[in-house]
């Protein structure tokens, strides 16, 4: 099998996660500046990694409702969709960034030391849950 990619977009970083070869663990791969070039550099790393599918995380309002920051997550969405060989799957994503920050802040780690890195571990989050329903639908 081929690794599955996942994103946490934000306005100023991009974090990527991947998973290794069977599908079932998640891993912090890069931080990608959100910038023009960003869907270029996703469609890199399909690409070098051969990787199978793409999950990008949408960040629902807490009644599911999608609002603004959805909505900028969903036309990046299409961006990828035009340019990649493979799927792009939207993944509700409620919480994982402040997840991250918790997990991050338990491990002993300072807000400016994490600050490139939390992006990463959310994308991990993101990617760690869609993994694990997968598992469990037995997919």
């Amino acid at each position: 099998m081929n690794p599955i990619l996942a994103l946490d977009f934000g306005r100023v970083r991009i974090g990527a996660a991947i998973s290794d070869e069977l599908q079932l663990l998640a891993h912090p791969l890069e931080t990608i500046p959100a910038t023009e070039r960003a869907p270029s550099r996703v469609a890199e790393i399909v690409r070098e990694k051969k990787v199978d599918h793409v999950v990008t995380g949408i960040p629902r309002r807490m009644d599911g409702q999608i609002g603004a920051a959805a909505t900028e997550v969903l036309q990046f969405v299409e961006k990828l969709r035009e340019i990649l060989p493979c799927p792009v799957v939207p993944w509700d994503e409620r919480l994982t960034t402040a997840a991250a920050h918790r997990a991050l802040r338990d491990a002993g780690k300072k807000t400016r030391q994490t600050r490139g890195y939390v992006d990463q571990v959310a994308a991990q989050m993101i990617l760690q849950s869609y993994l694990d329903r997968r598992a469990a639908k037995g997919e």
